[in-house]
């Protein structure tokens, strides 16, 4: 156990070489090191064996050095970064696939990469890197291996902290085996979390897996982690558990950024719960009192909100580019997968041609450039920019083609020309440029393809589908337009849900819930709104072919509608139970008022956002422009009019927003005043007394940690970043898991 423990590394110190190189290059960029960047940093390093690698020199971090790459000049193969055989379980997976790809590995010596799970055969003169949770099951399996011998050396690293009283049974199996000379290392990484981009995070063992089922020994993360917080019948034993299993994750983010942040949240409830136990952990932490505060009194904030803060903002339609892909295709672990269908009416009779192809593409948001730029954009805007873009590379290809076409022309006259006179240098020059450009310039090229690929596929369900009427009439609800007037609302609802050419079971099932959650309508409107709903849909059935063109006749929709399918009726079933327990909630006065949480606060309209007359005025219009939309498939992109980019601009502080932006500026009589203050660094439990801040000079804040128990959602992240326009206030923002309206929907529906 000794020998062992001996191996063990210290989160909070162990990569300052690292943090230091990563620091003086994103200093130059006028930012600070992202929480993707330091995560990616530590992977690297263990990648290296955990060994202490020495930076690059000056000219190298300079001119061939990403910088968050610090180890990227040493090649595989050398002493700093041996052939290696990665093993890890699923949920080390899901940390691994965002940052890593399969070559990026192999840059890394990484020869295979293998579930800790499956039947591997023996490697005995390659050294492997294990990175696992530390669970009872995965160290049977890697002394089982050991005892095997089935690779030369080992390196275990565990996601998270190993127990003692598991490191001594790990110790008693492998001395047992007489393999212990097969352990080079065992470090604690603290790295158990998934990081989607530069801002944007989960948790990676408390949540459901955002699709992928891992094995956990928590139960309840079966039904998410919304549902494990606000479901009955759980033992307070297991809900410990599962607030302990948050704070360190947390703590896993908080060693990585290798600042002390002071932490805020409500009081009460699983926040408060998860505050007091992460704050506990940092103090007892053996190198907190060294630890810098970050950017000198400039200390990071921690805030952490519970999900019933804000039940509206997960499960509203959306408007924008990345939260519309994550709405409306499958969406997990930035991969996005969608089906694209055949148009061509003879396609059916040729086996080389399928009706259907299933297309993924991995999406990186923070190194593709159209993406960057139009990822948080409003959907039509970004369909514009794609159309633009795409007709420029065209046009610069063609260009470049054609010089070299020329170049050739001239190359072959002079050849055969008498004339001893060669090309002149300055053509010459410009043809070698433009050669040597254009393997840029077709990668951009294919990146904006891909680009109009996922474009199409949102633009067929939001055509057919009507999604911006339902944005339109959710995004009144929750901004109060109706709070006066809840016969209005309650008639614009049923026009709505009753509607068979407008959206499927989901999204009117989404909309009722926005009407409940949003108003103060009594319960027999709200009742009377879910009946119609129910009646029409069993009446009438639901679109099953999604393509439908504009000027189809009323008939020939019909016919395109019929009894419903299993699907349909199960999906019925989820959402009619996912309203009931929000009736529930809001019976019980156990959530907030949502309409003046939202009404209280608007943002101001920028440049690129319409007021609202504007955007009013400007509604036919985009409707307009979503019907031609289906019949445009091929020049949609193309065509897109001037006014397309503002049709979608009125966006408003959703809550969680307003309560970050009131702790940066501590206004009065504010969640400032009204929520806990937690120091690690304070004796006694850390916290402090709001009253005693208020004659307090506090250092601004410059950077903050927005954590979401119970499931965030791509809507709600962008919101936040509104905050973080001005470059004074980076916002990163995670959760126990990033969730899809749909899947938060169909949590709530377990609840009832």
């Amino acid at each position: 156990t000794n020998e062992l423990t001996n191996g063990r590394t210290k989160k909070f110190i162990k990569n300052k070489e690292i943090k230091d190189c990563i620091q003086k290059r994103e200093n130059k960029m006028e930012k600070g090191p992202s929480l993707k960047s330091l995560q990616l940093s530590a992977i690297y390093r263990m990648l290296a064996l955990n060994a202490d690698v020495p930076p690059p020199s000056t000219s190298a971090a300079s001119s061939n050095m990403n910088y968050s790459d610090p180890y990227a000049a040493v090649p595989a193969g050398t002493s700093h970064n041996q052939w290696k055989v990665l093993i890890y379980d699923k949920p080390c997976r899901s940390i691994i696939s965002p940052l890593l790809s399969v070559s990026q590995l192999r840059s890394r010596g990484v020869t295979l990469h293998l579930l800790i799970e499956s039947d591997r055969e023996s490697i005995p003169d390659v050294p492997a890197v294990y990175f696992v949770e530390p669970t009872r099951a995965n160290l049977q399996i890697i002394a089982s291996d050991c005892a095997k011998r089935l690779y030369g050396r080992v390196h275990i690293n565990f996601a998270t902290k190993l127990d003692r009283d598991l490191m001594e049974e790990f110790a008693r199996l492998v001395v047992q085996s007489n393999c212990l000379d097969v352990v080079s290392s065992v470090h604690d990484q603290y790295l158990d979390f998934v990081c989607y981009e530069r801002n944007l995070f989960s948790l990676s063992s408390c949540g459901s897996g955002n699709g992928v089922k891992f094995s956990s020994s928590n139960p309840l993360l079966e039904n998410g982690s919304y549902a494990a917080i606000n479901g009955a019948g759980v033992t307070e034993q297991v809900m410990e558990k599962y607030m302990e299993d948050i704070a360190y994750g947390l703590f896993s983010v908080v060693g990585t950024t290798g600042t002390v942040p002071v932490i805020r949240c409500p009081k009460g409830g699983a926040p408060e719960m998860v505050a007091r136990k992460l704050t506990k952990l940092i103090a007892e932490h053996p190198n907190t009192s060294s630890i810098k505060a970050h950017g000198g009194h400039n200390r990071p904030i921690l805030v952490i909100l519970d999900r019933n803060m804000d039940l509206i903002t997960p499960l509203q339609h959306t408007s924008t580019y990345q939260a519309l892909i994550d709405d409306l295709l499958e969406h997990n672990a930035n991969r996005v997968e969608f089906t694209v269908k055949n148009d061509d009416p003879n396609a059916a009779g040729r086996s080389s041609r399928p009706n259907a192809v299933q297309k993924k593409f991995d999406l990186d948001a923070d190194v593709d450039p159209f993406y960057v730029t139009h990822k948080f954009n409003p959907f039509p805007e970004a369909i514009e920019s794609n159309g633009a873009e795409l007709q420029e590379v065209t046009s610069r290809e063609t260009a470049i083609r054609s010089k070299t076409n020329m170049g050739n022309t001239i190359e072959d006259s002079n050849n055969n020309s008498s004339s001893s006179d060669p090309m002149p240098d300055s053509s010459a020059s410009d043809l070698a440029n433009a050669v040597d450009s254009l393997p840029s310039l077709l990668e951009r090229k294919k990146q904006l393809e891909i680009h109009t690929s996922i474009l199409q596929a949102v633009m067929n369900e939001v055509a057919s589908r009507d999604v911006p009427q339902f944005y339109e009439l959710e995004s009144d609800l929750a901004t109060g337009t109706y709070k006066n007037d809840h016969l209005k609302a309650k008639k614009e609802v049923l026009k709505m849900v009753m509607d068979i050419t407008k959206g499927n079971i989901e999204d009117k099932v989404r909309l009722v819930a926005v009407y409940c959650l949003a108003t103060t309508a009594p319960g027999s409107d709200v009742s009377e709104v879910v009946n119609a709903m129910v009646e029409s849909i069993e009446t009438k059935g639901t679109i099953h072919n999604s393509n439908i063109p504009e000027n189809t006749s009323s008939s020939a929709v019909n016919a395109n509608r019929g009894l419903l399918t299993k699907e349909d009726r199960s999906n019925l079933e989820k959402g009619l139970n996912a309203i009931e327990y929000i009736k529930n909630l809001r019976s019980m006065q156990m959530i907030p008022n949502m309409t003046e949480q939202l009404t209280s606060t608007s943002s101001t309209q920028s440049s690129n956002y319409p007021s609202d007359s504007t955007t009013k005025n400007n509604s036919d219009m985009l409707l307009s422009f979503m019907a031609r939309a289906t019949n445009q498939a091929t020049g949609l992109l193309a065509k897109a009019t001037e006014k397309v980019g503002s049709m979608l601009g009125k966006i408003n502080k959703n809550r969680a927003t307003r309560i970050i932006e009131n702790l940066c500026e501590r206004k009065p009589n504010s969640e400032d005043e009204e929520y806990l203050y937690l120091d690690p660094k304070v004796r006694g439990g850390g916290e402090v007394n709001t009253q005693t801040l208020k004659n307090m000079v506090r250092a601004p804040v410059r950077d903050v940690l927005a954590f979401v128990i119970g499931g965030g959602c791509y809507a709600e992240y962008q919101n936040l970043q509104m905050l973080s326009k001005d470059g004074t206030v980076t916002i990163t923002y995670g959760s126990t898991e990033i969730l899809s309206p749909v899947s938060f929907l169909s949590q709530l529906g377990k609840l009832s």
